[in-house]
């Protein structure tokens, strides 16, 4: 081969791996959760009614209601888990069932939202059982932007139905089997700070089972009317360990 032929041949290999590192990069731009916030509302018959206000970055989702307003709840459907953090004691706790808004928005999967509504529903405690089913019945725009709409069927307990952005990959509308409506509106797209996303680094997780082990090991531990004299809380605890 010449010196010219070689000269080509490389010519056309560097353009070749160009190009597949600008579609890799596309790949990975393409699916890099965008930054927002918004604010959420609880529509039910006629009447509308703030619920809070969201905040997205990187697939992690932070939360405040109106319910709890001496706290936020935070959400990271990568691992997945949910929080609820009270800046001023300093304490976070698992979120369970406390709020269904971090069931519901979360980042999703655009065509097969039902693997990570499941996931945070067993988080949640709930719908460890089955398969849930997402049913497409179409598209509609809301604010301005093209969702698709998926009727839920849990393996077990209620449904809802959920209108879910394509391009941001996230649900701006449940439609919940109670009548109940919960939208997200004044979505603005701009930078989030990161510290936002992140449990407090002098916080301390706060666990009620663990509270309740300490209170049955006290000597404030009431014995049931059933326990013998014998049965002292301080045995029956260490009974358990």
């Amino acid at each position: 081969m010449t010196r010219e032929a070689i000269s080509v041949c490389w010519r056309q290999t560097a353009w070749r791996l160009f190009a597949a590192a600008c579609l890799l990069m596309s790949g990975v731009a393409s699916t890099q959760a965008q930054e927002f916030s918004a604010d959420i509302v609880m529509h039910r018959g006629d009447v509308l009614t703030p619920a809070g206000r969201l905040s997205v970055r990187d697939g992690r989702v932070r939360i405040e209601t109106t319910d709890l307003p001496d706290g936020f709840f935070l959400i990271d459907a990568a691992k997945p888990a949910a929080w609820f953090v009270r800046p001023a004691t300093r304490v976070y706790m698992d979120a369970r069932q406390s709020s269904r808004l971090t069931r519901l928005f979360v980042a999703v999967d655009p065509d097969a939202p039902c693997p990570q509504w499941q996931a945070m529903a067993r988080v949640a405690g709930l719908g460890s059982e089955g398969e849930w089913r997402c049913e497409p019945t179409g598209e509609d725009t809301i604010q301005g932007r093209s969702t698709v709409a998926f009727r839920v069927v849990p393996a077990s307990g209620q449904g809802f139905t959920g209108w879910v952005d394509r391009e941001k990959k996230f649900p701006l509308r449940i439609a919940t089997a109670d009548g109940a409506s919960i939208a997200l509106e004044h979505i603005k797209d701009e930078p989030q700070p990161a510290s936002s996303f992140e449990l407090p680094a002098d916080a301390r997780k706060f666990s009620p089972e663990a509270l309740i082990e300490r209170i049955k090991r006290s000597d404030v531990w009431v014995a049931k009317p059933d326990e013998t004299p014998d049965d002292k809380p301080g045995d029956a605890a260490a009974s358990r360990r």
